[in-house]
């Protein structure tokens, strides 16, 4: 078995298995178990695994992204109202960036037709705005990511690059009052990442389901958001980690 042959059995079997023994692979290779070793840690530098003790474990879809048309009826009731909300703070002339979040749709499909410059990497949102004329519509463009319906990658990063905004409206994965903000996967994560260093002002769109919660990648640190929008549901706990860190939520 040639080298390059041997590292996509690898890869193979630990995508199959989810995880799998430096024994069990020296076996299946016929090759020591310090040739598998040393397989491993290529492997993982090129980002096709990750080592663990003893083996290696699988990092394709860690946490895959949730399809868009369920993310769309889960917690719909409440990401309804933090559009709602959000869409209050949004004044004439403003230059906005919208994620690709259920609840930036939602708040699209709601926004008035009014001058405004909205971008975003997200298609739904970009069509929601479509017939509203007053809008400038600028969309990233990039590596469509399909279960999302949203662009990522070097391009869409790239184009985030060329613009500054007044407020950016942000959803995630999970929101940690010690771990900050973080996001399902790490294209996802670093186009979020690449938003936050654009935009005069935060606002962090999050349900009440999404507090505690520590995704696979981390995006920001709270203290880069500027206001938080939640539900009624959100903890004691939370809400008091929030207020020590001074900053402002609104629970609709």
């Amino acid at each position: 078995m040639l080298v390059a042959e041997r590292y996509e059995t690898i890869v193979r079997l630990v995508n199959e298995r989810g995880s799998i023994r430096v024994s069990e692979l020296s076996e299946l290779c016929q090759v020591t178990e310090e040739t598998i070793r040393r397989d491993l840690d290529r492997l993982e530098q090129a980002g096709r695994l990750r080592r663990s003790h003893g083996g290696a474990v699988s990092v394709k879809d860690t946490q895959p992204e949730t399809p868009v048309a369920e993310r769309e009826i889960m917690h719909a009731d409440e990401k309804r109202r933090i559009a709602e909300e959000a869409v209050k703070l949004i004044k004439p002339n403003d230059r906005i960036l919208l994620d690709a979040s259920s609840t930036a749709w939602y708040m699209a499909s709601i926004l008035p037709d009014i001058p405004l410059t909205v971008l975003t990497n997200s298609i739904k949102v970009a069509v929601a705005l479509s017939n509203k004329e007053k809008i400038e519509v600028i969309s990233t463009g990039g590596i469509l990511a399909s279960r999302s319906l949203s662009y990522v990658g070097p391009l869409a990063e790239r184009s985030l690059e060329s613009y500054h905004v007044n407020k950016l409206f942000l959803s995630c994965k999970g929101v940690h009052l010690e771990r900050g903000i973080s996001e399902s996967n790490e294209l996802q994560a670093r186009i979020k990442h690449k938003m936050l260093g654009i935009a005069e002002q935060v606002i962090l769109l999050a349900d009440s389901s999404k507090f505690g919660v520590q995704a696979f990648t981390h995006v920001g640190d709270l203290a880069e958001v500027d206001a938080i929008i939640t539900d009624r549901r959100l903890s004691q706990e939370a809400a008091a980690g929030l207020s020590e860190r001074s900053i402002p939520v609104t629970m609709v």
